[in-house]
Parts: C-alpha cells; structure tokens; sequence
C-alpha cells in the first residue's frame, strides 16, 4: 500500500508539472502562429481589429483577457490605432479540455500500471510471510491435536482417584485447559454441526457448576424453565455459553453477580464490569478491553453462533456499567 502510494504522489507530481508545461507549449504555439499571421495575413485562424493605440503599449508579445488570447501590432505611419490580432478564448479553452484529457488517461492507465506493479511487489514481499504463517498454523494444529490425548487422560484418571480438595483443584484446572483447547480447535477449524435435543437449563446448569466454583465470590441467578428444548449442536452451544460466562466471571467486579434469564425465546446473561471502552468491538478478533487474555473468546461465540443460526448481541448501559450478552435462540427451540 505504502509503495503504492509513493508511486501515485510520483505521478501526481509529474503530471501536474507536465500539464503547465503542455498550457506554456500551447500559448508558444499560438503565439507563434500569431507572429507568422502579422506578416502574410494568410489563413482563418485568427480575427484582425483596429484598436486605439495607448502609451506604453507593448508589441508581438501574446496578452490574455476574457474573450481572447492576441498580440497588438503597429501600423505604418500611423500612431493613432493599432492592429490586434486575437484567437477567440473559448477555442484555446477547448484545445486546453483536450490536453487535460489526454492527460488524465495517461494518468489511469500510469495508475493502472501502478497498481498491478504494487500487487505483484506485494505477492513478491509478503510470500515468505504467508509460508511462515502456513507453517505457523499447520504447527498450532498439530499441537492442538496432540494436547487432546494427555488432557484426555488426565480428567479420566482424575476421576478414579478419591475426591480431595488437591484433586478437585487439578481437575477444575483440567477442565479449563480442555475447554481452551476445544476453544483453539473450534477457532483453527470448521465446525461440523450435530443436531441433538437438550434442556437449555442443563446446558447452563453444567457451565454453572464449573464456574461457580472457581469464582466463588460472585452470586448467581439463573431464571430458566425446564421445560425449554434446544434443537442444535450441543458441544458447540456450551462452548457458547463457556465463553459468555468466561467473560462474564474474568471481568465481573469484586462481589458482583450473573445474572441468565430466559425470556421471548431469548437467552440473556448480564454483569456489571468496570466500565467498557468499545463494545462495539468485543466480538472482534483479537480485540481485548486489557492485557489478560488471546482476545479470542467473544470471536468464537460470534463464530459459533453463526453456524448455529443464534444470533448474539450485546447491550451495555453506560449509566450502571451493566452489559448483557443476547442469544436469540428462537430458531432452535422446540417448544
């Protein structure tokens, strides 16, 4: 882009200088054409007129006013008028029209030749950049894939040893590093989309248990029927709602509360926060409020929610520094 840039100021430069030049080559060309006229009188080009001679009057040198370009002319033994020779203004304004035509072509097709010289340079620069970031992938895919059969292994064996405190604490840490691993496998890849039956309070009760016990500072209230059925992919949701409540915990104030209602077939979860510079642009990629974090939690559930057909806003109230994450599940609830 930057090279691209430097190319079109280039250009720019040039023309503009190139066209005062061809403006004093045309005024060159008429007035020479006006000299040749004042000696033979030959051709249509110009008109003559007798003008009243004044002081100071300068001779074979071209003058412009409103109407036309011309040159005053002594007459022999005559002091009292002179001869003006002149070329109509709206003619050379046309001459001039053309000159900047064939100027702004050139201009586009120069411009056109920029551009595919800056998409060529481009490619030529950034490929080592995109083989890196190819190579890069391909290596976090691979690590992915290889963290899924230890962390595997450490919730099964977790869950023959006896219940301890020490335990629970591994086993909650597992469980986070599992699902930040499903997280980096959801984002890395497509998601195949299984349709099951689930009670959308069990779905949020299971997320619950899990957090409430790592953010034990923080109240609760959960307003779901259980008679409410969702028709989608399950493991895809709870990812969902796992990165909501993420969110919702790692940025709740110090004893604040969650708070998830269903109502009109839509599934709410607010929380006070310590104020949000740009909720615009949370469901960004990368974008983070501060430093903790990948910046990629809320982007999964706009992903996610895509392929699900849910759709997911956000509402922030500035006032009371509320926010409230909206999940319109009316497409997937079966009753």
């Amino acid at each position: 882009m930057l090279f691209f840039l430097v190319i079109e100021l280039f250009l720019g430069f040039i023309f503009y200088h190139y066209r005062h030049i061809e403006e004093e080559h045309l005024k060159e060309r008429i007035f020479l054409e006006m000299k040749n006229y004042a000696l033979f009188f030959k051709g249509t080009t110009f008109d003559v007129d007798l003008v009243p001679s004044r002081h100071n009057q300068r001779f074979y040198e071209l003058e412009e006013d409103t109407r036309s370009l011309y040159i005053l002319v002594p007459l022999p033994d005559d002091t009292s008028d002179v001869l003006k020779i002149f070329y109509p203004k709206n003619r050379y304004l046309r001459q001039l029209h053309r000159i900047y035509k064939t100027l702004w072509w050139q201009f586009a097709a120069l411009t056109f030749i920029a551009v595919v010289i800056s998409l060529l340079f481009s490619w030529y620069v950034l490929k080592p950049l995109r083989q890196s970031l190819a190579m890069l992938e391909t290596f976090i895919k691979d690590i992915i894939h290889d963290l899924n059969t230890p962390i595997t292994s450490i919730l099964i064996n977790l869950k023959m040893m006896e219940h301890t405190e020490e335990v629970d604490s591994i086993e909650k840490s597992a469980k986070t590093i599992a699902m930040l691993h499903r997280n980096l496998d959801a984002y890395l890849k497509e998601s195949q989309v299984r349709q099951e039956r689930f009670s959308l309070l069990s779905a949020v009760k299971e997320q619950h248990a899990f957090f409430a016990s790592l953010y034990d500072t923080l109240s609760w209230h959960i307003d779901i029927p259980d008679t409410v059925i969702l028709y989608t992919d399950k493991d895809a949701f709870s990812r969902i709602l796992y990165n909501l409540l993420h969110n919702a915990c790692k940025y709740n104030i110090p004893g604040g509360d969650i708070r998830i209602v269903y109502k009109n077939r839509r599934l709410l979860i607010q929380n006070p926060t310590h104020g949000i510079r740009n909720p615009s642009r949370l469901f960004e990629r990368f974008y983070k409020e501060s430093e903790r974090g990948l910046g990629i939690g809320l982007h999964i559930v706009k992903k996610l929610s895509s392929v699900l057909r849910i759709p997911v806003n956000l509402s922030y109230d500035e006032t009371s520094r509320h926010i409230t994450f909206i999940l319109d599940v009316t497409e997937v609830t079966q009753n």
